[in-house]
């Protein structure tokens, strides 16, 4: 069961403005990731759904993250059916996001009033999620699409809340483009995870990578 609420959840991710995207099949190195995030000021992270018994690291994470690290909210990436997104709900998610939007997670999401944040890549597909009963709708790939299909989408449609994903970088150009075109927040993976750190174990430097990323998007908001 989620422990935190849907609102909570989505003014978590719009008042960090990031949401970093991470996936590894070993718990130790999953748990020392979340925790240099959490150092670096990150409250709301997204754990993907990419690889075998990812769903027995993610379950370990939750707990470590309720009992270790108060007010970082855990939810799950990659999920592209209803029954991953229920199995996940299970285990403790407190938002679902996917690379596309399936109709038919938007209910199993629903029931259990936790966030669902599809992958979107046009306008009528972000319509088509609002209607479904998404409140943040996942704008991907991000490098595909580009900010300027942020600002054209929301002259029409203002009330959006977008979450772009691909191509965003801990650099204050690249995030000043994406939240000066009016972007909620911004899902970050490989960028903020060097893989010479990661490898390394130095944690203090993706610490030091989220405070950074997030003084920059506190200056350009």
């Amino acid at each position: 069961m989620a422990k935190y609420s849907k609102l909570e959840t989505i003014r978590t991710m719009k008042d960090t403005g990031i949401v970093p995207v991470f996936y590894h099949g070993d718990l130790t190195v999953a748990k020392n990731v979340l925790k240099a995030c959490y150092d670096g000021g990150i409250r709301a992270f997204e754990f993907a759904n990419r690889g075998d018994f990812a769903q027995e690291v993610f379950g370990e994470l939750v707990k470590y993250a309720n009992a270790e690290l108060p007010g970082l909210i855990l939810g799950i990436g990659s999920v592209v059916d209803p029954g991953t997104a229920s199995l996940y709900i299970q285990l403790g998610a407190n938002f679902v996001v996917g690379p596309l939007f399936n109709p038919a997670i938007a209910p199993v999401c629903n029931r259990r009033l936790i966030p669902y944040c599809p992958g979107c890549g046009s306008v009528t597909e972000v319509g088509m999620a609002q209607e479904a009963g998404c409140d943040v709708c996942k704008v991907f790939p991000g490098d595909v699409l580009g900010p300027k299909f942020i600002k054209g989408l929301k002259a029409p449609m203002p009330w959006s809340q977008l979450m772009v994903t691909g191509g965003v970088k801990p650099e204050r150009e690249n995030l000043e483009a994406w939240f000066k075109a009016g972007v909620t927040c911004v899902g970050m993976g490989s960028n903020l995870f060097p893989k010479d750190a990661v490898a390394a174990g130095d944690w203090a430097r993706i610490s030091q990578l989220c405070r950074e990323a997030l003084d920059i998007v506190r200056q350009v908001r």
